[in-house]
């Protein structure tokens, strides 16, 4: 996904909706400057049409402000007054009912006096307090050096070890993936788990226990996940959530539908038209390597799937209708400057997560759940999906979401598709491979083998460890492996090696299987069909 030049991150935990049309408080919230919306994403600008109903969504109980709770740096808080103070503005210049202007005034002054509290002094608009300014290059997601920073563009953390996944399931508001869910999977499905379940790949879910109801009872759903083809060539963490995704169709044999988004590429890249769809072509051919039933999947390019689909167009004209600029702007950081057709995107990725979308497969059917294994990092743009669900009269889709596939020279980041030195490409020769780990592979190792041999390597930081509980099946192989190095029995070069014996043949094939896949079979997974499955 292309970067965004923003720092908001929101933090947002869903709300069932109370069948009364009330909105709820809703935090749009950043890593450092939440938005404090009594009803969210009010326009606020008079001679505007009438918002749209707020999304139903509640803030963490840890970011709502009030002096009791620890509100972060004295610069959040001085940002977080003043978007509370737009909204209060903008509620009085609508004239909002009482009550909310009452409820927005207190969170205000409750902010206010976190502010004197944690500075001495009272707030003044025209004097931030000392710490860095946002022009100084890091941002405002950086006014906290101990915070991860996650959103669908960009995954920065300081720990050499990666993201806090436990912290980001509490932000987002998902559940996480417990031995209780993997062994129910595996009773539900009569398959052992998958890798990326057993190891906790894939940590977080929303409604996974509904799909598994579903199935029980023999009720339909289909899987949907996607690609944004930034380039022609894939790297191996692209393949993360495909393989996943294979297993799933596998053990639940249902069908599948596969967005290529190149015309968000087109919308955020330098990029043609023609370039994007090419790049959408060339990376299907990858996918479809992985191994995907034809008889039961469906991959699609948006440019050219959306202007012969009215069903699929219909449901984006429809979210559309239900998400103000305002929201997107809170949940995905937009500014004025940004084109229509980013802020327009969100709603076409959301509109395969509704069966109707694909009446060749489904004919007129709304009640067919969706699941969605993504990166986590994607979960953004369905936190809106389900919240607008039920709105529209959908099911909201559920979702499986899996962590990062760290870069060769550390946890820090995710690989980057631009930076050839930061990733193994499915293109890669066995003897590139073998240079990229040899040198650029980031190690846990000590600085001679005397010291690691008495204190051992450190699995947690080693990006070639890493890589082996992503690639390596055997799970008494790849736990000998860690004890091994963590003793300081194995150096780092031998640990390497491993990953080496892993990664080579595994490309190979992959790029035997590709090259069996011919333009024709291309065009038959993305023409619009019928699919084969059993339910009814």
């Amino acid at each position: 996904m292309p970067f965004i030049t923003t720092h908001l991150q929101p933090f947002w935990k869903e709300e069932p909706d109370n069948g009364k049309g009330k909105t709820a408080a809703v935090v749009c919230s950043s890593l450092s400057v939440p938005l404090l919306c009594p009803q969210p994403c009010l326009d606020h600008r008079a001679n505007l049409p009438a918002p749209q109903p707020a999304l139903s969504i509640v803030p963490e109980e840890a970011d709502m402000p009030n002096s009791e709770q620890g509100c972060g740096s004295p610069l959040e808080l001085f940002h977080r007054i003043a978007a509370q103070g737009e909204l209060v503005r903008g509620l009085k210049a609508r004239g909002a009912a009482k009550d909310e202007i009452d409820s927005a005034v207190k969170m205000l002054l409750s902010l206010k006096t976190s502010y004197k509290a944690a500075t001495g002094e009272d707030y003044n608009v025209d004097c931030p307090p000392g710490d860095p300014a946002p022009e100084s290059g890091e941002g405002l997601a950086a006014t906290d050096a101990d915070e991860d920073f996650v959103d669908p563009w960009t995954v920065q953390t300081s720990s050499a070890k990666g993201i806090d996944y436990d912290k980001l399931i509490v932000r987002f508001g998902s559940s996480k993936i417990d031995k209780e869910l993997v062994n129910r999977i595996e009773r539900v499905t009569g398959q052992r788990p998958h890798r990326f379940l057993r190891r906790g790949i894939f940590f977080s879910h929303r409604d996974m226990h509904q799909i598994l109801d579903a199935y029980e009872n023999k009720k339909p759903f289909y899987l949907y996940t996607g690609r944004g083809p930034s380039s022609e060539a894939m790297h191996v963490g692209h393949l993360i959530p495909f393989i996943f995704t294979k297993w799933l169709q596998d053990v639940f044999n249902v069908p599948l539908v596969i967005q290529m988004t190149d015309d968000e590429k087109y919308l955020w890249k330098d990029l043609t038209l023609e370039q994007a769809y090419g790049y959408a072509v060339e990376n299907a051919k990858d996918i479809i390597a992985c191994g995907f039933d034809i008889k039961k999947t469906f991959i699609f390019s948006d440019l050219d799937y959306m202007g012969m689909s009215p069903g699929f167009y219909k449901n984006v004209v429809k979210i559309q209708k239900h998400v103000t600029f305002n929201q997107v702007k809170g949940i995905f950081g937009f500014t004025d400057s940004d084109c229509i057709g980013k802020i327009s995107f969100p709603a076409i990725q959301a509109a395969p997560s509704f069966s109707n979308s694909f009446p060749q497969i489904f004919r007129d059917r709304t009640d067919v759940q969706c699941l969605i294994p993504c990166a986590i990092d994607q979960d953004p743009y369905f936190r809106m999906t389900r919240d607008v669900a039920p709105r529209i009269g959908y099911p909201k889709p559920a979702l499986l979401h899996s962590t990062f596939f760290p870069a060769l020279q550390g946890a820090q980041t995710k690989m980057s598709a631009s930076d050839p030195n930061s990733s193994i490409f499915l293109t890669d020769t066995a003897k590139q491979i073998k240079t990229k780990i040899n040198k650029h592979a980031f190690s846990g190792g000590r600085d001679t083998v005397e010291e690691h041999r008495q204190f051992g390597g450190n699995c947690d930081v080693d990006v070639s460890f890493m890589y082996l509980t992503f690639f390596l099946e055997d799970d008494d192989k790849l736990e000998q492996i860690r004890k091994d190095y963590t003793s300081g029995a194995m150096l780092t070069g031998e640990l390497k090696q491993e990953l080496i014996e892993v990664l080579q043949p595994l490309i190979a094939e992959h790029q035997a299987r590709r090259k069996e896949v011919t333009d024709g079979i291309v065009k038959e997974f993305m023409t619009p069909r019928k699919l084969f499955y059993d339910f009814q």
